[in-house]
């Protein structure tokens, strides 16, 4: 019998240090060969789209499949299946918006604990919807943030994140009219942009003194969120997994100029177990798609510590299992 657990339920039970965690636990699972990631479906339909991943984490014994679609005028929707790896069984189906933006930012924040940078620390961010939010609160937690300076292309909403995330961090944020402003001169930047665009909205060239740059926003091959130089300028790049190189287009331009050679490449599993090296100096570039194993480690959390709570709907028979039928002229011992 499968339990559903829905926004509401999985709203303040996991922070983003929990998250954080659950992202270098699996790292160390994936280093050791013991998951599995397919590459993602994209599916285009008149008035929409719909994007399906699956993750196989083996020492963890779950697998999970997610799947988001986006309504044109409406929204993104997002449904995150878990299943038991040992006879198949479906666990729970998760709401993934929570799991969507929390596992996006602790994924920055993997990262970030590995870029050591002395004293205080200002944070340039381009975006202010939830994304932007996560980014914030994950480099937060790793960082002791200074100042913060936010960028989106409508005034009324970065005022609004602003204020928002000032009163809910302590941490001083303002909101800045350009993407330059927000990011020029600030050891670490992060990038949510919603854009939907082959023109970068951050270019390499603002990034002066950048130790550690999170970019997080596109994640599919014709758009780019970045331009080739926030490649080419960094001594290392980190990426979710090799998959990355061909689901976004960034990555795919800088592949191509030449300017992401397999020696500047480490994926979060590397940079975890230290399989890669971390440069003591100069840009670090993380490009983040997300991964369904991110998910998985979350949803087997929230279901590990919530499932078997009294009163949570359930789903019953809702995937049966259909055995095989017997082979005909087979006679019975």
């Amino acid at each position: 019998m499968a339990v559903m657990l829905g926004f509401e339920a999985l709203q303040g039970v996991l922070g983003m240090r929990d998250a954080i965690d659950l992202l270098e636990e699996t790292s160390f699972h994936e280093a050791a060969g013991r998951t599995f990631i397919a590459p993602r479906t994209n599916t285009d339909f008149e008035g929409g789209s719909m994007r399906i991943i699956f993750g196989a984490d083996y020492q963890a014994g779950y697998c999970a499949t997610k799947a988001y679609h986006n309504i044109q005028g409406v929204g993104v929707r997002y449904l995150v299946l878990l299943y038991r790896l040992k006879d198949g069984e479906l666990l729970a189906l998760l709401d993934g918006q929570i799991i969507t933006d929390l596992r996006t930012g602790a994924a920055s924040g993997v990262v970030a604990r590995r870029v050591q940078i002395a004293g205080p620390v200002t944070l340039g961010l381009i975006g202010s919807g939830n994304q932007a939010r996560m980014q914030l609160e994950s480099l937060a937690s790793v960082y002791r943030l200074d100042s913060v300076a936010v960028y989106s292309p409508t005034a009324a909403r970065r005022e609004a994140f602003a204020h928002e995330m000032s009163a809910k961090l302590g941490i001083p944020v303002t909101a800045v009219d350009s993407a330059e402003a927000a990011v020029r001169g600030r050891p670490v930047v992060a990038t949510a942009s919603s854009s939907r665009s082959s023109e970068p909205a951050l270019r390499g060239e603002w990034l002066d003194r950048c130790r550690l740059l999170c970019a997080v926003g596109n994640t599919r091959p014709q758009f780019a969120e970045v331009d080739v130089r926030c490649f080419r300028d960094a001594g290392l790049v980190v990426v979710d997994s090799p998959l990355a190189l061909e689901e976004a287009g960034d990555l795919r331009q800088a592949v191509k100029s030449g300017a992401l050679p397999q020696t500047k490449q480490a994926t979060l599993a590397q940079i975890v177990t230290g399989a890669a090296s971390m440069p003591q100096e100069g840009l670090v570039t993380f490009k983040s798609v997300g991964t369904a194993l991110q998910d998985l480690a979350l949803a087997a959390r929230y279901f590990e510590l919530l499932g078997s709570h009294a009163g949570l709907p359930a789903a019953p028979d809702v995937a049966s299992l259909r055995r095989p039928a017997r082979a005909v002229g087979r006679v019975r011992p």
